[in-house]
């Protein structure tokens, strides 16, 4: 029963989903304070060699290196969005411009392959994310490869959204955070903080896209590919809008482009006479129909973006 279709298909979906996810939870709360982020594809690619780096350089026992490797991929991230919230949110430089520019300067053909190069990461990582058999459950029907089988990273992928979901909604700290995006100006006369506020939320944006690079170079691949992620950041970056900025209908989506994004794979070894070009470019067709059909429905006006996304806050002069 686990070896059917359906059921791989799910695992696939949750495994390939996970850096999706991950980047995609960072950009609802940048987005909710406010600043969109289109460096999410460049960050994520900081977030994967430094893991790679640590991975293959760091000695010591496997779940320290893993530690150390995680927390070294979302610092990476976290200051490389540092950059863009200092230009975006101190200087107030169009926040699009700013974002591909970090896509540029951090991208498939920027920092991360040269410091790639420099590291030398050419080899299979020695340290790796894999499944982990929770309570040695992974045979059971159905639920054994959906949720006991994962790995470290997708269990707390699902803690993230959790907690993402009850500071959004269920806190006065995340109901601030969604003041500040609606409208700045307000929110600074209720006495809250602006600029720190999204400042905070743009690094924290950074260090999940940490996680969702060294989801590519520590789990899925796992070594070091110029350019790894694939253009995965983009569509984490409309995952963002198909998911109303709200992180439970945002793994949805990511699961939803996780599964399409195996179906390649899944395929292919099951002797399905598809060529693989038609299906690696299903998530991406995905994605601009579901762009389309989310901004041009009732959606759009009942569940919009941000009021103030993209817009740069000068406090006014008192």
């Amino acid at each position: 029963m686990n070896d059917s279709l359906v059921i791989v298909i799910a695992v696939s979906a949750i495994f390939y989903g996970t850096p999706l996810l991950f980047a995609a939870l960072g950009e609802v709360l940048a987005e909710r304070s406010g600043v969109l982020n289109l460096g999410v594809e460049g960050m994520m690619l900081m977030g994967a060699v430094v893991g790679s780096f640590i991975s293959a350089r760091m000695p010591g026992a496997g779940w320290l290196v893993l530690l150390v490797a995680l927390l070294g991929a979302m610092a990476a991230s976290a200051l490389t969005a540092l950059l863009h919230a200092f230009v975006t949110i101190t200087l107030r430089v169009n926040q699009t411009v700013s974002g591909l520019a970090l896509t540029i300067l951090a991208g498939a053909a920027g920092l991360s392959s040269y410091l790639a190069n420099v590291w030398k990461l050419k080899d299979p990582v020695p340290h790796q994310f894999g499944p982990m058999n929770l309570f040695g459950l992974k045979d059971l029907p159905i639920v054994g490869p959906l949720l006991f089988d994962q790995t470290l990273l997708t269990y707390l992928s699902w803690i993230l959204v959790a907690v993402c979901s009850w500071y959004l909604f269920r806190t006065r700290a995340g109901l601030n955070l969604r003041s500040v995006g609606e409208s700045p100006s307000t929110a600074d006369a209720m006495g809250l903080d602006v600029i720190r506020t999204r400042y905070v939320h743009t690094l924290v944006g950074g260090a999940f896209a940490g996680l969702a690079g060294i989801s590519f170079s520590l789990s899925i691949v796992p070594t070091w590919v110029d350019g790894m992620t694939a253009g995965r950041g983009w569509i984490a970056l409309a995952l963002v809008i198909f998911g109303f900025w709200r992180p439970t209908w945002t793994m949805v989506g990511a699961y939803l482009f996780g599964a399409l994004s195996s179906l390649s794979l899944i395929l292919q070894a099951r002797g399905v006479a598809i060529a693989p070009e038609i299906l690696d470019s299903i998530p991406y067709l995905m994605t601009v129909i579901v762009l389309v059909v989310v901004s041009a429905g009732w959606s759009s006006r009942r569940l919009s973006a941000p009021d103030a996304l993209g817009t740069p806050y000068e406090r006014e002069a008192r």
